[in-house]
């Protein structure tokens, strides 16, 4: 298999713009009319998104070791939109199509043989992890509201129960689908570490055109029932040997929610052993009743491991720390040896990890998220596209939010 041949049949592809996806989802639409109704009514968010993850995913195949994990989960996630092997096959068909018609000349035997091959083998990782996973869990989980309070102008904190208890780790995210949006699928991080009571607390901030975080925020009634996906992503994940180190946490708005998370894992411990690492956390936001959190994060230095430091970057009458959050944590002390998460736009992570590697802190020791601005779709083939780099590099850039 020609994996260069790939990449650079792929590069161009992607850059005719527009034009390659409306051809993809015609194709796709046209020969297998069922598959419309997997997706939203409206198409206008959708764009290249599955297309554009496709070719990427598919282009990179020579990088199956490093990203299988990443793939077996991207199957697995999926099925909450019903998705059999059957379908894999047409969507196959429908890139391949659209790569020939607009390859011209460039679609050679060779390359239309390793494009096939590669599809191939990305597509049934894809469907063994799902079809593995039909074992232990179901497609989706229905979820009851339990409490809906809104915080400031935009904002609002919701609890909901899952059906059956829904397992997930501090730091993942999370697919929620509401009833007044159906198909609009939005990303959200748990704000709590597992409870007892299988309730999860899930932080929303309104979007520029975002139907789903809208929605939430303004109209999201308690006893609605909600569907929830299967929780993915590692990047702002801790394993056993990493959740004893010492923590620099920076977030920008309601990135707040999986430090939070974390925070509760980390209280919860403290509590039964005595026994926590030292954490620093550092909140930005715009304007001072953006900081939502604050009394509850206040509240908790009052324990002996966590300090916290809110950051408003636009009023200068604010009297604390002001301006960029992730100066103020750069510049708060050694940082050396300690293990930072950051998570919030793409702006403000991109500033944050050049500044925390300018602090001392190793670029492998600054995992981070980026959300996207607009509310993710059904078939958004990763909610935080990292590119295919690894997971842990800081490469990669995403979407914004707020």
């Amino acid at each position: 298999m020609d994996t260069a041949a790939l990449k650079q049949t792929w590069a161009l592809a992607a850059s005719l713009g527009d034009e390659v996806p409306l051809f993809f989802y015609s194709h796709l639409f046209l020969s297998h009319p069922e598959l419309r109704s997997m997706f939203p009514v409206s198409m206008a968010t959708q764009r290249d998104r599955l297309v554009g993850a496709l070719g990427r995913i598919v282009s990179s195949v020579d990088e199956l070791d490093e990203v299988t994990d990443f793939i077996q989960q991207l199957g697995r996630d999926h099925r909450r939109f019903e998705v059999i092997a059957a379908h894999y096959n047409a969507v196959g068909a429908s890139l391949l199509a659209t790569l020939k018609h607009f390859l011209g000349e460039r679609w050679t035997t060779e390359v239309a043989s390793d494009w096939a091959e590669a599809y191939g083998v990305i597509a049934t990782v894809m469907v063994q992890a799902a079809e593995a996973s039909e074992e232990s869990s179901p497609s989706w989980w229905s979820a009851e509201v339990t409490s809906v309070e809104r915080r400031g102008l935009d904002i609002a904190v919701i609890q909901v129960r899952p059906e059956p208890d829904l397992p997930f780790l501090p730091g993942q995210s999370i697919a929620v689908e509401v009833p007044a949006r159906p198909r609009l699928w939005r990303y959200l991080s748990p704000a709590n570490a597992p409870r007892a009571d299988g309730t999860i607390e899930f932080h929303v901030q309104m979007v520029p055109g975002g139907q789903v975080s809208s929605t939430i925020v303004r109209s999201l009634q308690v006893g609605e029932k909600i569907r929830l996906g299967a929780p993915v992503g590692q990047e702002l994940t801790l394993d056993e040997g990493e959740r004893h180190r010492d923590l620099v946490m920076v977030a920008g708005g309601t990135g707040l929610a999986p430090l939070r998370a974390h925070l509760e894992r980390i209280d919860h411990e403290w509590q039964s052993t005595g026994q926590a690492p030292r954490v620093q956390l550092f909140h930005g936001a715009r304007l001072p009743w953006s900081l939502y959190e604050n009394r509850l994060l206040k509240n908790l230095t009052g324990r002996p491991w966590f300090s916290y430091t809110p950051v408003v970057s636009d009023d200068p009458s604010y009297p604390g720390e002001k301006g960029w959050v992730g100066d103020v944590a750069a510049n708060s002390g050694p940082l050396n040896g300690r293990l930072a998460l950051v998570c919030g736009s793409p702006e403000m992570v991109r500033h944050t990890v050049s500044r925390l590697h300018s602090a001392g802190i190793a670029p492998t020791d600054v995992r981070f998220e980026q959300f996207a601005t607009l509310d993710e779709d059904s078939h958004d083939l990763h909610h935080h596209t990292h590119d295919l780099q690894p997971a842990r590099l800081p490469q990669s850039e995403q979407g914004d939010h707020a």
